[in-house]
């Protein structure tokens, strides 16, 4: 990459050049964004994921902006247009935009008004108009005079669309224009004919506008919405009064003559301007807006779903999980502290058939038989009915009692998935096993399911999909090795997250498991199929082994450090494992010893961190929520309550917040805090046990409005 693209990246996300060029480099030998954040530090500077990834994407950009460069010089050397200067300039393009405009007079386009006029030899009179000068244009204009072009007016009227497909083309012209409709544009919004009543969720912006540049992305991205459906009319333009005479400064000479040529190429500008760059503009600017609150609805749904994905889990317990239902019943399943199916079938303590005697009795048995440790039940429709129903049994001994988020659950037992798990089960049995899991271990778990059917962003189906996807994948990956994973339990579907993996890899490390046994240590993994150097490099740190005879397996240091840890501990006359244990003699060690050329103190830092709490989850452990007892339905709901309630979503403009109702209420953003809140982010975190008020209740909208002020 050339130094200029490198040099504008370091400047773009604020570190030094050298720290750019490294990370580029390690991404060209095949490293991942968690190994270079982990195990490379001394190489970025400390670099975090976030900048690393920043990086790869900018490199990305300048690749492809490289790729057009490529493609318009031999469209215009084709043309034999190509000068050395052109080249030149092209070459020089650091923004999209600006390459457009230069392409934008060479780019093959339909016939058009200027070419037609063109064809009739109208050319050279744009050309005198051009001028401006005093010279007579109706004398002029008879000399171009034929059998296409029968009066005056119809050669003017062609050398003004020449001239107006001209500054149409100009790239100063263009230019200008496009920082005047960042800048002051203002975004239109009218209510389609005929379409009041049913775009009425749009109501709002049925007679809508706003400066573009005041305009949240939740708010563009619903005017967008409504227009792709059809209920909304939008434009984005700035006031013509603006545009107009900034077109004239760069095509008028200064100051301005008042003659005939003046006026006819005035009205050429107006002409340009109405007919070809604002629709252009207009187009563009929509989309960079757009670019723009894609980037900050995708960020908010990445935030959320690393939140969602790193959310405490229970860990290795025995569960019973409900799959909540009323006419056909609770689906039930009892799983072991692995997550393996023991036990299936179907309660039906609810009405019609109110059979809630055969249900404690049956559910008191399984949790006897199973020595169940906690049950897990789904968060929708009888949700709340059924956690009323388990927390009245008598169970022999304390029972914790979860409700879980059922979101993208039917999506999983549905999908390709869930049949290659349980191909002899049907849907409800696997999605009873999925809210089971979720609560084990939620990562795990929701790694089998698309992002998107979670249900934790917003306007996620309006966004750019590949953007989108790229951005959930990098979380998901980035939370996976965050956490670490088990070599011999982890499914498939974990594992191909695991940096250096992949899909294939992880399906020969699942082979391997089930043809030789567990892996016994790290360096085994050497033995799968097609896992070369480089992939047991980038993988081998975020595998763990629990149960190996090197405890460095069980932990996040990586093989390549083993024979400095293990020489701290001969420097200390201890073993691996006295070391582990021992805070005393960890602290007795000066790690200015032990800095080389591949290892500096970020590196020696990190295991020091590591050896206190070896393969420890960095996530918090569950616990146990419960909804207000007086509250089942919105019709419950009365302004000026107070009640407990969990975090369901975060979005720009607020947090939806689950209150046991069925309904998640409203957070605004306004009402998070009794200080000023620029970013819900900063207030709440998904999944967080809150306490709120109840402001106002529409029966009608079913919409909740709730406070967290004091």
């Amino acid at each position: 990459m050339n130094k200029t693209y490198i040099n504008l990246i370091a400047q773009a996300i604020q570190v030094k050049v050298w720290q750019v060029e490294n990370t580029l480099a390690l991404f060209a030998e095949g490293a991942t964004v968690p190994f270079i954040s982990r195990y490379r530090k001394e190489m970025t500077g400390s670099l975090d994921e976030v900048q690393i990834a920043d990086v790869k994407h900018r490199a990305a950009v300048f690749e492809e902006l490289d790729s057009r460069k490529a493609t318009v010089l031999k469209t215009i050397r084709e043309q034999d247009k190509l000068t050395g200067e052109l080249q030149a300039k092209i070459e020089a393009c650091v923004a999209s935009s600006e390459l457009e405009d230069i392409y934008l007079p060479y780019r093959p386009k339909r016939r058009t008004r200027a070419s037609v006029a063109k064809e009739k030899g109208l050319e050279p009179l744009a050309g005198v108009l051009m001028k401006q000068d005093r010279t007579d244009i109706h004398s002029e204009a008879e000399k171009f005079l034929t059998d296409a072009v029968p009066s005056v007016e119809a050669a003017l009227s062609g050398a003004r669309d020449i001239i107006a497909e001209q500054v149409n083309e100009d790239v100063k012209v263009r230019e200008a224009l496009r920082q005047l409709f960042r800048r002051d544009a203002v975004v239109y919004s009218k209510v389609s004919h005929g379409q009041e009543e049913e775009g009425v969720k749009y109501k709002d912006y049925f007679d809508f506008h706003e400066a573009l540049k005041n305009t949240p992305s939740h708010r563009f991205l619903a005017v967008l919405r409504g227009q792709t459906e059809g209920f909304l009319t939008v434009h984005v333009e700035p006031d013509e009064t603006q545009a107009v005479p900034l077109i004239e400064k760069q095509i008028l000479p200064q100051p301005v003559a008042q003659t005939p040529a003046v006026e006819q190429v005035r009205t050429a500008i107006a002409d340009a301007y109405k007919r070809l760059l604002c629709p252009s503009l207009e187009s563009e600017t929509i989309n960079w807006k757009k670019e723009q609150a894609d980037t900050e609805a995708i960020k908010v749904f990445a935030e959320n779903l690393r939140q969602l994905l790193l959310a405490s889990p229970l860990g290795p317990k025995r569960v019973l999980a409900l799959d909540p239902g009323f006419r056909t019943g609770c689906k039930l399943v009892c799983l072991d502290e692995q997550g393996h199916l023991l036990h299936n079938e179907t309660i039906y303590p609810h009405p019609p058939q109110n059979e809630r005697g055969a249900a404690v009795r049956k559910i008191s048995s399984l949790v006897d038989a199973y020595k169940i440790e906690a049950i897990a039940i789904g968060n929708g429709t009888a949700g709340r009915e059924t956690e009323h129903f388990i927390k009245k049994i008598a169970f022999p001994k304390a029972m914790q009692v979860f409700v879980v988020s059922e979101d993208g659950a039917s999506v999983y037992s549905a999908s390709a998935i869930a049949r290659e798990e349980f191909p002899d089960y049907d849907v409800t049995v696997r999605g009873a096993v999925s809210i089971g899991r979720r609560l084990m271990d939620p990562l795990a778990e929701l790694v089998k399911i698309d992002p998107k059917s979670i249900g934790v962003g917003q306007y996620q189906h309006d966004v750019d999909q590949a953007k989108l996807r790229e951005s959930l994948d990098r979380v998901v990956e980035s939370c996976v090795n965050k956490v670490g994973v088990n070599l011999n339990t982890a499914s498939r579907h974990l594992l191909t997250y695991v940096s250096g993996l992949g899909p294939q890899l992880a399906q020969y490390i699942v082979d391997y498991r089930a043809a030789q046994g567990a892996f016994k240590s790290r360096m085994e993994l050497r033995k799968v199929k097609r896992l070369g150097d480089k992939a047991f490099e980038q993988c081998a740190g975020f595998l763990r082994i629990p149960a190996a005879a090197n405890p460095l397996d069980n932990s996040a240091v990586h093989p390549e450090r083993y024979a400095l840890v293990e020489q701290m501990a001969q420097d200390l006359n201890l073993s691996l494992q006295d070391l582990l244990t021992s805070e005393e003699a960890r602290a007795r060690i000066n790690l200015m010893h032990y800095v080389n050329d591949a290892a500096g103190l970020p590196t020696l830092n990190d295991i020091m961190t590591e050896l206190a709490k070896p393969g420890r989850d960095p996530r918090s452990v569950a616990k146990v929520f419960e909804f207000s007892p007086d509250v089942f339905s919105i019709d419950d709901l009365k302004p000026g309550m107070l009640l407990p309630g969990i975090v369901t979503n975060i979005t720009n403009f607020g947090a939806f917040v689950d209150v046991g109702v069925k309904q998640d209420g409203l957070v605004h953003i306004s009402q998070l805090s009794d200080a000023y809140v620029s970013n819900p982010a900063d207030v709440v975190k998904l999944h967080q046990h809150v306490h709120v008020k109840v402001v106002d209740v529409d029966l009608h909208r079913r919409r909740i409005q709730l406070s967290m002020k004091s």
